[in-house]
């Protein structure tokens, strides 16, 4: 027992290093991450809803994916919050490639996530907007082309959510919101930051790249299938992608994870499931892999 304790000091002094060192770095982007997110939670959320309720009636016709994924985009809400104000304007008559694309942006990608994704690099927060918008075009592309003449959503039974940042003093009702955001990322933040000092410490840098390395199939098939089980939340794995990427993976199986990640995050799959039903769920679900799978190869052979 003694022989083991100065053993088990050692390991803890290499983690908490290697955590101390994450935290350092990223630490900054996770609060503005909170902060933007939180600004546009409280004072620019209802206006950036409005903007896409007054798409209605506009005769854009398929083109009117393009700024449905870009509203998608700067829209702060989680799934769960998205999903009954897509069932609002679908009773408004909103077509639905239009709310496909609004959704699948706005599964993958939110203003709050940019800023955490910064933290990465430049090549690789570009990578992930651009093929965050992109998916979300094709989402919408693909329902105009598949269920032109039939809906594609079952919003029946949802109401839009009551919005909880009502506080009559402006200052508290954006202290409140950061408040929740603090609770609802602090702890997978901390969670990334510590599987990333444990994979820094044990996991050899010659096995992440035989994994995620180079520009093969394999690689990006392997992140975009570890994205499904493993992403929790979108701060969470700021820290492992970091670890990542600098032990060998490449960038379009970074792109790959980025993607499926949030797609397939359990609690979107669950609200999804809902308003789908089974066949399309499954329709959506091989979606999101094959465009994931083709979108990391793209950005290997480019990159």
């Amino acid at each position: 027992m003694n022989d083991l304790l100065p053993i088990l000091r050692r390991e803890f002094i290499y983690l908490w290093y290697y955590f101390d060192v994450q935290l350092r770095q990223i630490f900054l982007y996770w609060v503005l991450g909170i902060a933007i997110g939180s600004f546009i939670s409280v004072f620019a959320k209802d206006g950036i809803h409005n903007l896409f309720r007054r798409m209605q009636g506009k005769t854009w016709g398929i083109f009117g994916i393009v700024p449905a994924c870009v509203l998608g985009i700067a829209s702060p809400l989680c799934m769960y919050g998205t999903i009954p104000i897509a069932a609002s304007f679908s009773r408004q008559g909103m077509r639905h490639d239009w709310l496909a694309s609004f959704m699948m942006a706005s599964i993958l990608l939110n203003p709050q996530l940019i800023v955490y994704s910064a933290a990465l690099g430049p090549a690789v927060l570009t990578v992930r907007i651009v093929s965050c918008f992109l998916c979300g075009c094709a989402a919408g592309l693909l329902i105009h082309v598949l269920y032109r003449d039939e809906s594609f959503f079952d919003f029946s039974g949802f109401e839009e959510n009551e919005n909880r940042d009502t506080h009559p003093n402006v200052l508290i009702r954006y202290l409140l919101n950061v408040w929740r955001n603090i609770r609802a990322t602090g702890p997978y933040f901390l969670i990334g930051i510590l599987l990333s000092a444990l994979f820094q410490r044990y996991v050899p840098q010659s096995l992440m790249t035989r994994i995620f390395g180079g520009s093969e199939a394999w690689g990006v098939l392997m992140a975009a299938t570890v994205g499904v089980p493993l992403y929790a939340c979108g701060g969470g794995t700021i820290p492992l992608l970091r670890e990542w990427l600098w032990e060998g993976m490449s960038l379009g199986s970074a792109a790959a994870f980025m993607l499926t990640g949030p797609a397939t995050k359990i609690t979107n799959l669950g609200a999804l499931k809902i308003v789908l039903g089974m066949r399309r769920f499954l329709l959506y679900f091989a979606f999101v892999m094959l465009f994931s799978l083709l979108t990391g190869l793209t950005v290997n052979l480019i990159f």
